[in-house]
């Protein structure tokens, strides 16, 4: 019996029956406890009795006595419990019984595994129970911390972001914005790649600087970055639509930029979906309105790409 800890009433009556009739002598009773692995310790009483009084040895009144004491000693007696439990379901000769006792032997074991078989069912539906629930609060605990990381990882891009708006070297501003917007992504669970070059492959050198990729419900974007303080024309959002242009529809493009866009550079993008390339717009200052809000940055691109396919509305803003 695997979960069997203490003997509950029943049990513990049904076993002193079961046990008395089993062992046919009372030195049997007392070899199949020493079998069962209860100490010499527990035993000994016993069997000085049964050696210098036999007659006041009653099987019934032992079996009780040692049975009591081990449930009395909880965990300490745990393996002779159960071990004792399994040998009476286990048995199988009752030939070694007396003969008259036979047939209640064979009526108290069934009984036993019937009992048994109740209690494991009832303990091992309240483990799986237990386990369940444990899980459960696991997990939660789990979402929790994570949630809580990701707010503090928020917490820490924000900050660094924040500390752009006072550096005035444009060349350095615009690297550190890479790895701030990156950050930022890996922070809501968004797989980033940083910045990287494409080389030509008959030693062009460097025919593309990308500032970045990032994947989004199995969609790979693009991403550009500009930090200028003129608005953003079709000449500067050419160059991106070529590279997703060039990608046969694989992959799709984020254009984020510090300054406004022309209406001629919208118009493109909303033309360039003809074709198959997909090019949302973006402006810092919706991550900032994000960052105040404590909105979700994998539904605000979201929205912004299904604006895009949807409406053909490539530079969506919120309201």
């Amino acid at each position: 019996m695997e979960n069997t800890f203490h003997y509950p009433p029943e049990l513990l009556s049904l076993l002193i029956e079961t046990l008395t009739r089993l062992c046919r002598s009372k030195k049997d009773l007392l070899l199949f406890f020493q079998g069962a692995g209860v100490s010499q310790s527990l035993l000994s009483t016993y069997e000085v009795l049964l050696k210098t009084n036999s007659g006041a040895f009653k099987k019934p009144i032992v079996t009780r006595e040692i049975l009591t004491k081990l449930n009395e000693n909880g965990d300490r007696s745990l393996r002779e419990r159960r071990e004792i439990v399994k040998r009476v379901t286990e048995f199988q000769d009752f030939s070694v019984c007396w003969e008259n006792d036979r047939a209640a032997a064979r009526g108290y074991v069934a009984q036993v595994r019937e009992l048994v078989h109740v209690k494991d069912s009832f303990t091992r539906m309240q483990i799986e129970r237990d386990e369940e629930h444990r899980k459960r609060l696991d997990e939660q605990t789990a979402r929790f911390n994570a949630e809580k990381d990701r707010k503090v990882k928020i917490e820490m891009v924000k900050a660094d972001f924040y500390a752009l708006f006072g550096d005035h070297d444009a060349r350095k501003r615009g690297k550190k914005l890479e790895g701030v917007l990156n950050s930022l992504f890996a922070a809501y669970g968004i797989l980033v790649k940083e910045a990287f070059t494409v080389k030509g492959a008959c030693s062009e050198g460097v025919i593309e600087q990308i500032d970045g990729l990032v994947e989004l419900d199995s969609y790979l974007y693009l991403v550009e970055l500009k930090w200028w303080s003129e608005p953003i024309g079709t000449a500067d959002v050419a160059p991106h639509l070529v590279r997703v242009y060039g990608r046969g529809g694989q992959a799709r493009g984020i254009f984020i930029s510090y300054s406004e866009y022309t209406a001629p550079a919208i118009t493109a993008c909303r033309e360039a979906l003809a074709g198959g390339a997909v090019v949302i717009l973006c402006k810092l200052q919706e991550i900032v309105d994000l960052f105040e809000k404590e909105g979700d940055l994998k539904k605000w691109l979201k929205d912004k790409v299904t604006a895009a396919i949807v409406d053909r509305n490539p530079f969506y803003l919120q309201q």
